[in-house]
């Protein structure tokens, strides 16, 4: 998963036609460390439908601020500079519910370019 520093690098991420998933993470997050050992797998599975970057809340939480980040892990799926959906949820999110959030986002984009 890319990591994002600046917001600019963010805006550029998100403005690609292929669908962007951007995660919104801390270091010092519970939960966001449970997504850990099984999102490389996720990444892999979805690697040619989806591209995946990472956002420490903390680095910028300006940008967090202006997309209404208040729960970590959050998931927002991006075509285009277009939301396509989001996942935020106070409860821990197992591998099912994130893959099943990105079926959501691909069908999203799919039905976007038509």
């Amino acid at each position: 998963m890319e990591p994002i520093r600046t917001e600019q690098a963010f805006y550029d991420a998100i403005a690609q036609e292929k669908p962007t998933v951007a995660v919104f993470k801390t270091t010092w997050c519970k939960d966001c460390h449970y997504i850990d050992p099984f999102m490389p797998d996720v990444e892999k599975a979805y690697a040619d439908k989806l591209t995946f970057v990472q956002i420490d809340r903390d680095e910028l939480p300006d940008l967090c601020e202006t997309y209404n980040i208040l729960g970590i892990p959050s998931f927002i799926g991006f075509s285009r500079s277009e939301e396509l959906g989001r996942f935020v949820s106070k409860l821990r999110k197992t591998r099912e519910e994130i893959e099943q959030f990105l079926d959501q986002v691909v069908e999203a984009a799919q039905a976007a370019a038509k």
